[in-house]
This record gives C-alpha cells, sequence and structure tokens, in this order.
C-alpha cells in the first residue's frame, strides 16, 4: 500500500502563495501518477494537477500559470507550488496517486484564502 500525507495548507490572502506538500511511503517512480484534487463546499472534487512517472504534467484549466506541480524522487515527495491564490482556490487539497488499478487518497489539508 501507499501512504500518502499531506501538509502546507493554511490560511493566505488573495494574490498570496501557498506551498503544498505530499509525502509518500513508497518511492514515486514505482508510482503511476500522483498529484492533487481539491473540494470545495457544494462542489464536485476536481483534479488540480497531476505528474507521472514518466514527468509528464497535466494542470485544469482554472490554475495554469499559477500553479506548479514538481516532484522530488530522493525525498518521496511531490510538491504544488501556488501562486496568485485566488478565493475561489479555497477547497480542502487531496493528495492522489495510483498504481496499477489501485488508487490512493491522502487525508487533504485545508486551503482558505480570504482576506
Amino acid at each position: 500500500q501507499v501512504q500518502l500525507v499531506e501538509s502546507g495548507g493554511g490560511l493566505v490572502q488573495p494574490g498570496g502563495s501557498l506551498r503544498l506538500s505530499c509525502a509518500a511511503s513508497a518511492n514515486i517512480f514505482s508510482i503511476n501518477g500522483i498529484g492533487w484534487y481539491r473540494q470545495a463546499p457544494g462542489k464536485q472534487r476536481e483534479l488540480v494537477a497531476t505528474i507521472t512517472s514518466a514527468g509528464n504534467t497535466y494542470y485544469a484549466d482554472s490554475v495554469k500559470g499559477r500553479f506548479t506541480i514538481s516532484r522530488d524522487n530522493a525525498k518521496k515527495t511531490v510538491y504544488l507550488q501556488m501562486n496568485s491564490l485566488k478565493p475561489e482556490d479555497t477547497a480542502v487539497y487531496y493528495c492522489h496517486a495510483y498504481r496499477g488499478i489501485t488508487n490512493y487518497w491522502g487525508q487533504g489539508t485545508q486551503v482558505t484564502v480570504s482576506s
């Protein structure tokens, strides 16, 4: 099994920045894909960004140019750098990974963008 632990959430003002971290219990190269989803109150969980074992990345249109996903294989950690944050970015952010037919989820970390 792969355990995922998120950290780095918090309160930030609009236009500010925040970096989320997701620490995995398995080597990232052994995971087919890892990334971030988010879910705001009253909304469906949506994909934010992913990175595959090959290094390919995907971003939701709403965050392109503002968010950057990266990884450190030695530290078994994936990061989500969030810049120019907007109130609509407020949500619980979940780290997600898949390997083969199995999906794994972290516990979530709250990100609140507000004045």
